[in-house]
């Protein structure tokens, strides 16, 4: 169990430095929400006056002005946890009507805005997805991206003499598109250290060293404030492939296995898959290009099962990181197992830090009867 929580807060340009001390004393609340398939974002409350420091000279002065830089790290239990490193959106001031009511809100989200901004126009010959994906991030190495490109299961090199890809669009939308055509997913993860970013482009990892469980329904051990699961029987998808037999004519659906190599199963006992829809857009692809969007969409089956739960980081003893694994137990034998958190918000006031989060799993029953604790 932590004792206690500092929260970090830096602010800048494209270097920071630590936020002015009139900034925080007057930060009231911190709300970080980090999430799979979404852009993270944060949101940073401080009360204000007519005649305090933010009104009369921060704020004249551009300190928060967009596009500066935040980055918002927590000190639990000895660690140091970046959880947010990004650019400010927008800011509000609300004057408040009485003495001591007043407030500015400040809102961001994290660097893949910064790829968001401009379309590009750039030529790849003779460079598989992984490569591209990598000169893409490098652009952004001023800012302490560091990319991790992860080749693909089924490598391709395009053919110069039949085909060049070409970006034109942001680099964010592209990045995606490269993953999409090869069932791989793209986001930032802050830190290890404050100023810096991994930039990850690969597969979704639902593997390595689950996180401490999380626990229910045991008494003095509880270390969740609550947490409640559901099951959607209409959440997975078959694909098929329409094949015509040679000699009769007949059209045969056929469908395609479910792979796991992208998307380890997390559950002894998988949900049905009750939807089956025919894979498109493969006709005029080759052989290569076909298997990689079979990859592609097979990885991206929904999880039946989910979870939702809020938990006191000081009890729970550390920080829960999203898009990580993390065991459950004490909620019985069907939900009990390992699953992989899709989305993580910090709440953070003085003398005060929870998090609110969700759970996700392909169906029931774990694997092992025991997870870490």
């Amino acid at each position: 169990m932590a004792r206690s929580i500092q929260l970090l807060l830096r602010i800048g340009d494209i270097v920071t430095a630590p936020a002015p001390q009139p900034l925080m004393d007057a930060l009231q609340s911190v709300r970080v929400t980090s999430s799979a398939g979404a852009r993270s974002g944060f949101q940073l409350t401080f009360a204000v006056s007519k005649k305090s420091v933010i009104t009369q000279t921060l704020l004249p002065a551009g300190l928060l002005d967009p596009p500066a830089r935040v980055v918002i790290s927590v000190i639990v239990a000895g660690s140091t946890e970046v959880l947010m490193d990004g650019v400010i959106t927008r800011h509000e001031l609300n004057p408040g009507d009485a003495p001591g009511t007043g407030t500015l809100t400040v809102t961001g989200e994290d660097l893949t805005l910064l790829m968001d901004l401009r379309t590009e126009h750039a030529c790849y010959p003779a460079m598989p997805h992984h490569v591209r994906a990598t000169l893409v991030l490098l652009k952004y190495a001023l800012y302490g991206v560091v990319p991790v490109a992860v080749p693909p299961v089924i490598p391709t090199i395009p053919n110069p003499l039949d085909q060049i890809p070409v970006q034109s669009s942001t680099d964010l939308a592209y990045l995606r598109s490269l993953g999409e055509e090869v069932g791989y997913t793209f986001y930032l993860v802050p830190g290890p250290a404050p100023g810096t970013t991994i930039a990850y482009w690969g597969p979704e990892v639902r593997v390595g060293v689950p996180q401490p469980a999380l626990t229910v329904n045991s008494g003095a051990a509880d270390n969740v404030e609550q947490l409640s699961f559901s099951f959607d029987g209409l959440a997975r998808t078959r694909y098929t492939v329409r094949i015509t037999e040679p000699t009769t004519k007949v059209g045969v659906s056929v469908p395609i296995p479910s792979l796991s190599l992208l998307k380890p199963p997390l559950a002894a006992r998988p949900a049905v898959a009750l939807r089956e829809e025919p894979l498109v857009k493969v006709t005029d692809r080759s052989l290569t290009d076909a298997m990689l969007r079979a990859v592609s969409v097979t990885s991206q089956a929904a999880d039946a099962v989910s979870g939702q739960g809020k938990l006191d980081v000081l009890r729970y003893g550390r920080v829960l990181a999203a898009r990580g694994l993390v065991g459950v137990r004490g909620a019985g034998p069907a939900y009990d197992g390992l699953y992989y958190v899709s989305s993580v918000t910090h709440d953070i006031k003085r003398g005060e830090y929870t998090q609110g989060f969700t759970l996700a799993r392909d169906g029931f029953v774990p694997f092992a009867d025991r997870v870490a604790t």
